[in-house]
């Protein structure tokens, strides 16, 4: 009898496949045959992940290597065409990726690697959308203050055709108001996913700190964070990745557009939460102050900053109504979420911790966001 890596039986895994009868379906029990070949102990299977010419969308491909990597730095530098992502042109299509973090593989399991890369033109200077290189230069600057992260990523499930999961096709749901952290099979929808995603974070070493539904239907969040410097746009890339690549094997769409569904429904954030050492020092709330004064005073340049289209996408989700602030203007208040930045009540209480910056949008560059961040609040520029 041909059993699942879990134990689960064949017929168990045909039932539920035969119940996957969405476009391009596959019976996992076929993969699972093979996936329970013997892997040679000399051999490791790297999947090198990168951000592609639209600053918000991931590709991955395989190789083999014949050691088991224990840092990025070990791993070959290799190469893809980058004209067929966005990054390069057919007459001089290579693009270069160099190994910067390195994560346990959920799906192959064993001593195989998720390597994430950045991405460099043929005269090796970073491409336009790699905008890690830039940040890790930030952080270095500013790494005796400490710059801590938490970055709360809102995301929308969709089926293949577009349509929120779990959605009526022929009409809506019932208002908003039942499915924030909702319990239920008529206030949630895609559980499951979430919950395998949230267990290849946590094996694969991303430093997810919890999930929970959102006010719109079909619309979840995951939490990554506390993370220092460069720590945060890396684990948020890398769990992005991870909730594409979980979804994909339910025939399930992960959008991060900021405003999914035009009307009365919410849009998708990533709220950014901030702190230094200053700032969870005790009267660490006098510092907390100084950085929303510096942060009041380049409003634009941050709106710009924290969506790839400089704005543009933001825009359809910053309108002043459901639980966001107005794009013109900047905000700051207690346990407000309709400003521009939170003091969490508990903050201000405690007079120290860290603040929320409500503004960044779902499909934010993390790299971009924690950059300007700490350019305006750590080293006044």
């Amino acid at each position: 009898m041909i059993e699942g890596r879990d134990g689960t039986s064949a017929e168990e895994f045909a039932t539920s496949s035969e119940k996957m009868n969405f476009n391009g379906a596959t019976n996992k029990v076929v993969l699972e045959r093979y996936l329970k070949l013997q892997q040679p102990k000399d051999k490791v299977q790297c999947m090198y992940v990168w951000i592609d010419g639209s600053g918000e969308h991931l590709r991955a491909k395989s190789r083999t290597v014949d050691f088991v990597p224990k840092t990025p730095k070990e791993l070959p530098i290799w190469n893809f065409d980058g004209s067929s992502t966005g990054q390069a042109d057919g007459c001089n299509s290579d693009v270069y990726l160099y190994p910067v973090a390195l994560y346990r593989d959920p799906f192959r399991l064993g001593d195989n690697k998720l390597v994430l890369c950045e991405t460099y033109k043929y005269n090796k200077k970073p491409t336009e959308t790699n905008h890690r290189m830039a940040c890790n230069e930030l952080m270095e600057r500013v790494k005796d203050q400490k710059p801590w992260f938490g970055i709360e990523q809102e995301y929308t499930l969709l089926d293949q055709d577009q349509h929120p999961f779990g959605w009526p096709k022929n009409g809506f749901p019932g208002p908003q108001g039942p499915y924030y952290c909702g319990v239920g099979a008529n206030r949630v929808y895609g559980r499951d996913i979430v919950e395998a995603h949230y267990r290849t974070c946590l094996y694969s070493g991303v430093n997810i700190s919890g999930t929970n539904a959102e006010v719109m239907p079909a619309q979840w969040e995951f939490q990554v964070g506390p993370c220092e410097g460069i720590e945060m746009g890396d684990d948020l890339w890398m769990a992005r990745f991870l909730i594409h690549r979980v979804a994909e094997e339910f025939g399930v769409v992960v959008s991060m557009d900021p405003k999914p569904m035009q009307g009365d429904w919410n849009g998708a954030g990533a709220h950014t939460n901030f702190s230094t050492l200053k700032m969870r020092e005790e009267n660490g709330l006098t510092e907390i102050e100084k950085a929303i004064d510096k942060l009041s005073r380049h409003h634009i340049r941050h709106i710009k900053a924290y969506d790839p289209n400089e704005g543009k996408d933001n825009e359809r989700r910053l309108t002043g109504l459901h639980e966001t602030s107005s794009i013109h203007d900047f905000s700051a208040g207690v346990a407000n979420r309709g400003c521009s930045i939170r003091i969490p009540r508990g903050c201000a209480e405690e007079r120290k911790g860290y603040l929320e910056d409500r503004r960044p949008s779902s499909n934010c560059d993390p790299y971009q966001v924690t950059g300007v961040m700490v350019k305006t609040c750590c080293l006044d520029e």
